[in-house]
């Protein structure tokens, strides 16, 4: 017994699922409305329950749909019906591209990967995150499962914006790990659970890079929390050693985009790109060079102990970890001594402090933190840290990165109390308006529409036209539909009403009278008495100098009679 077809918003037809992971399905589907087939990711039901999820989803998505990019999967269109008036419960969905090709993660599994094709895809990868970060949009779960190659050749990166909602959706390594499906690919802030911007992606493509030269991750353990845990603390062999086959000229890449601080990587993607792009002709580095860049990148720092310390607060707890090395390295040993100092400074500094606080103050008291410009998701993990309920309301801001808090209310430094509610105002990034149609508009008309719209008008050219009455607007500089910035100038090129006459004296009558009736005048024959006839007859003069004249006017064509015969 057939059923009927499940249809997303009255217009997306759901077929076969073609794929799954930890998060969501992907359907193959149709959009009806244009005939189009298109790809349907339908977020899992039990993630979907999440309502900050599904906001942060929505918020994702939307900056995920106003990317345009051939090595980017297109997203069409997002959906959250059950916040629509049906009243339904169906989960968030997306609508992409349907690409016909090869999963990464798929090829590398047929075997060694040539290393021509392995550049080329790491290249493809890098031009769609350079794209993507000159957007604002940072991917944070780059890994082979998430970019396509297509029949084509062509590289296609997924999955921006809906691995950011669920990476910052849970609270650990472990809980995002059973999300997401590996930890293989983290960097290593991702792992500590700390802020990530681009260079975190840059890091998930050096270890794509890695694997593909290698057949293998640099890091693997028995648990994910252990792979983590080697993100952090652990140096990566570098390629060849893994694969003799691999280029040397390749290890200085892979090693700098694998570097554990962000600062020593690549600045950005357009970078990685020039410095592979160079290295594929480049000298192999000698190992005395190899080992000084290894020193350099790797080697105990001002920072290694303070990250080391930070990765067993998180870590160390876990009892799944799993090492690679023989054993603890010089820089743990001295963590630990740091972090044993750190923590009787914090109890000393406890102590004092309640021997200090006015017993007026409630236990239950709160201050609302300085949340301006951080991200929302990281604003929401603040203020729950804080027992505090975060509620998010999108606004435009010009000076305010989109998806970064404006204010919020009560403002930084209120005293508020346990379970409050705190009114965050997220930016949704620049307002923009919509050019209204003003071709074919009068001049007067179009002038409203750009006041309605929230546009200026900018200059106004007056162009012959003899088919459009006076003042009707022939051409506009902003597309109509085209999003653009309030006030933006706009410039018109309107219809004058009027045409250029040809002097036509001395032609025949029959062609000074075809030519005025195709610019849009009326030609009046007037035949003259006091002159010498002409066979055929030509026009002697006319009643309106040559130049413009208005639309539809009456020009006189005065002509010597013919002579009797």
């Amino acid at each position: 017994m057939s059923t009927e077809p499940r249809v997303l918003a009255g217009r997306y037809r759901v077929d076969e699922l073609i794929g799954h992971g930890g998060m969501a399905k992907v359907y193959r589907g149709q959009d009806l409305t244009l005939g189009r087939a298109v790809a349907i990711k339908i977020l899992d039901p039990e993630l979907a329950r999440d309502t900050a999820f599904r906001t942060r989803f929505r918020l994702e998505a939307q900056s995920a749909s106003r990317m345009s990019h051939p090595s980017i999967v297109r997203v069409y269109d997002a959906g959250d019906p059950s916040t629509a008036d049906s009243g339904t419960d169906e989960p968030p969905y997306i609508v992409m591209e349907l690409i016909s090709g090869t999963l990464l993660k798929d090829i590398i599994a047929r075997g060694p990967v040539p290393v021509d094709d392995a550049v080329r895809y790491v290249d493809g990868i890098l031009e769609a995150l350079d794209y993507s970060h000159r957007a604002g949009v940072v991917h944070r779960d780059i890994k082979p499962g998430n970019v396509m190659v297509t029949d084509k050749g062509q590289v296609k990166v997924m999955d921006f914006g809906i691995a950011r909602a669920v990476s910052d959706s849970s609270s650990t390594v472990a809980e995002t790990t059973q999300i997401i499906g590996t930890a293989a690919y983290f960097s290593p802030e991702q792992a500590k659970g700390e802020p990530v911007d681009a260079r975190a992606d840059l890091y998930s493509t050096g270890v794509v890079l890695y694997e593909l030269l290698t057949g293998r991750q640099p890091f693997r353990g028995e648990s994910p929390v252990a792979v983590a845990y080697q993100h952090v603390s652990e140096t990566p062999v570098p390629p060849t050693e893994v694969n003799e086959d691999s280029p040397g000229a390749l290890d200085p890449i892979v090693l700098r985009a694998l570097a554990k601080d962000p600062y020593q990587r690549y600045p950005d993607a357009a970078h990685f790109r020039s410095a592979l792009d160079s290295a594929v002709s480049g000298h192999a580095p000698s190992r005395k060079e190899l080992g000084a860049l290894t020193s350099e990148l790797y080697g105990p720092s001002p920072r290694a102990a303070q990250e080391t310390a930070r990765s067993l607060r998180q870590l160390s707890t876990d009892t799944t970890m799993a090492r690679t090395q023989s054993g603890p390295p010089v820089a743990w040993i001295w963590a630990g001594v740091a972090l044993l100092a750190v923590l009787l400074a914090s109890v000393l500094f406890w102590v004092w402090t309640l021997s200090m606080r006015p017993d007026e103050v409630p236990s239950t008291s709160r201050q609302v933190p300085d949340l301006v410009n951080v991200s929302s998701e990281r604003a929401q993990d603040d203020l729950s840290e804080l027992d505090l309920t975060a509620k998010l309301i999108l606004e435009s801001s010009s000076d305010i990165t989109e998806g970064n808090v404006i204010r919020t209310d009560p403002e930084a430094g209120t005293a508020v109390r346990e379970g409050d509610s705190v009114t965050v105002y997220v930016s949704s990034g620049k307002e923009t308006v919509v050019v209204p149609m003003l071709e074919g508009l009068s001049l007067s008309a179009a002038k409203d529409a750009l006041a309605a719209a929230g546009l200026e008008l900018g200059t106004v050219i007056q162009r012959n036209d003899n088919g459009l009455a006076a003042d009707t607007v022939m051409e506009a500089s902003e597309d109509a539909e085209a999003e653009v910035a309030p006030k933006t100038v706009v410039n018109l090129v309107v219809a004058s009403g009027r045409v250029t006459l040809t002097d036509v004296t001395g032609w025949t009558m029959e062609a000074a009278q075809a030519e005025l009736e195709r610019i849009g005048l009326t030609p009046s024959p007037v035949e003259l008495t006091d002159c010498p006839g002409a066979t055929p007859p030509t026009v002697a003069s006319m009643s309106a100098a040559p130049g413009d004249v208005e639309i539809g006017s009456t020009v006189e064509l005065r002509y010597c009679a013919a002579a009797a015969g």
